[in-house]
């Protein structure tokens, strides 16, 4: 092992940098990939891969960080699911979303919508501080 990435291992370590950070830092070690990335985590000139949600607790609570990599393969599947899911139970769906002021029918996707979905992700980012001082981010990659 280098001794870049043992340092990124060790700042890992003692906390002074987060997950984020490391991989990126160790990308860049090892020759940056074959695909560069934006600062939101998207790999530029291509569809996002995975949704990425952290959260980062306030140095000094001894709370563990949270770090959840979905891949977008979920969001393509669950469209061959809506096939299953019995007429009723889309009706009330539907009908739950409505009153939240979604009007979406799960009948009515496409696979041309979700790769619009998808497609479109690449430019979401989430960057927030909660009250607790929590730092949550979102973003495609």
């Amino acid at each position: 092992m280098s001794e870049s990435r043992k340092k990124v291992l060790e700042m890992l370590a003692q906390g002074k940098i987060g997950v984020d950070d490391a991989l990126r830092l160790l990308d860049a070690i090892n020759g940056g990939g074959k695909e560069k990335t934006d600062d939101a985590g998207a790999r530029s000139g291509g569809k996002p891969r995975y949704l990425r949600v952290t959260v980062s607790p306030p140095e000094g609570t001894g709370a563990g960080q949270v770090n959840v990599r979905v891949p977008m393969g979920l969001l393509r599947a669950g469209l061959k699911f809506t096939s299953l899911i019995p007429s009723e139970a889309l009706d009330k769906a539907s009908d739950a979303m409505k009153e939240k002021g979604i009007n979406l029918d799960l009948r009515n996707l496409r696979p041309e919508d979700i790769e619009e979905l998808i497609g479109l992700l690449s430019d979401l980012e989430v960057d927030v501080v909660t009250e607790r001082g929590e730092k949550v981010k979102v973003f495609a990659e």
